[in-house]
């Protein structure tokens, strides 16, 4: 659908132009005419005009004239059609083939276009990281100048502190050949009196190995009889082993024998224990039994002392009655007063 702008008779006029001049109308041509318009909107207007004019090509001339006018009209109208359309022909392929190359043009154009987008893309991101890495060298370097001017300055304190070292070695060394001196000095007379001391050591120890030798002569004779009388005490240690083995074996015999009858008394006391629990389970039983028998004896009573207040409420609280009925009364009496005998 073409957009607004360009209209359609704007293009009709530019290829009525066009046609006057004796060019066959395109698309680029209708464009230099015009000045303005895009190809799509030109190409549209352009695909209409030529639909138009192949729908009106097989239109009859206008009847109404003389016959000869109107055989040569339609001659006229017939070799026009035929021109027209060989022409057209022409120009449509003329046309097509530029449409084509127009149309690989343009894809060339967007391909280019896409590549240069791309290429642009690439570059800025390119641009970017490499602004980004310039920016972080800018900062090292900064950082970089820092440090050499710290290590500068600590280079030049160094160097002030390796003068004064170099100062104070001096003096050291000085002070150190000084003490080596005096301490070798020291050592000489160390030494000459370690030499006369160790020559009185040696006198001392000369003395001290005899009185040594004395030592050792009777600690040696002390070690033997020590042994002859360990010698003795082993044997007789070895004796009151044997009998405090022979002892042992006599408690273990006891000892064996003692179990055996704390077993047999423990059996025995189990065994009376369960019998003695038997016995109290059935002492248990048997008062249950008694207190049943209590219990049923003191209903009895209960009962018949119940039956006892009847009989005598009976025989105190019943109204004078004839003879016949008193002897009926007595009939009735008798079985009721029987059977309080009955039930004790």
């Amino acid at each position: 659908m073409a957009r607004s702008g360009v209209q359609y008779e704007d293009v009709q006029r530019a290829i009525d132009d066009l046609l006057a001049r004796g060019e066959a109308p395109s698309v680029q041509k209708v464009r230099e005419v015009l000045g303005t318009g895009s190809f799509t909107t030109i190409s549209d207007h352009l695909r209409e005009w030529r639909t138009r004019r192949e729908e009106n090509r097989d239109a009859p001339p206008p009847r109404g004239m003389p016959a000869a006018l109107q055989e040569l009209a339609e001659e006229l109208w017939k070799k026009a059609q035929e021109s027209a359309n060989e022409t057209l022909a022409h120009y449509r392929e003329e046309a097509d083939r530029r449409v084509e190359e127009a149309g690989t043009r343009v894809a060339g154009a967007r391909r280019q276009a896409e590549d240069a987008e791309q290429r642009e893309s690439a570059l800025a991101a390119h641009l970017a990281t490499t602004e980004q890495r310039l920016e972080e060298r800018s900062t090292a370097l900064a950082r970089a100048e820092a440090q050499r001017e710290q290590l500068d300055e600590k280079s030049h304190r160094l160097e002030t502190r390796h003068a004064e070292l170099e100062g104070l070695l001096a003096r050291i060394r000085g002070e150190m050949t000084q003490q080596v001196r005096e301490h070798q000095q020291a050592v000489d007379a160390l030494e000459t009196r370690q030499r006369e001391r160790l020559t009185r050591e040696e006198q001392r120890h000369e003395s001290a190995e005899a009185r040594l030798m004395g030592l050792l002569d009777e600690a040696r004779q002390e070690r033997l009889t020590g042994e002859k009388a360990a010698a003795e005490r082993e044997k007789q240690l070895g004796v009151r082993l044997e009998r405090l083995e022979q002892q042992l074996m006599d408690v273990r015999g006891k000892l064996a024998e003692e179990e055996k009858h704390h077993r047999e008394t423990d059996w025995a006391h189990r065994q009376a224990r369960t019998l003695a629990d038997t016995r109290l389970h059935e002492q248990a039983l048997l008062q249950a039994r008694i207190d049943e028998q209590k219990r049923l004896l003191e209903e009895q009573a209960r009962r018949l002392r119940d039956l006892e207040q009847q009989l005598h409420r009976c025989l105190w609280q019943t109204p004078p009655a004839p003879e016949g009925e008193e002897e009926d009364a007595e009939n009735d009496e008798g079985p009721a007063a029987a059977e309080p005998s009955e039930n004790t």
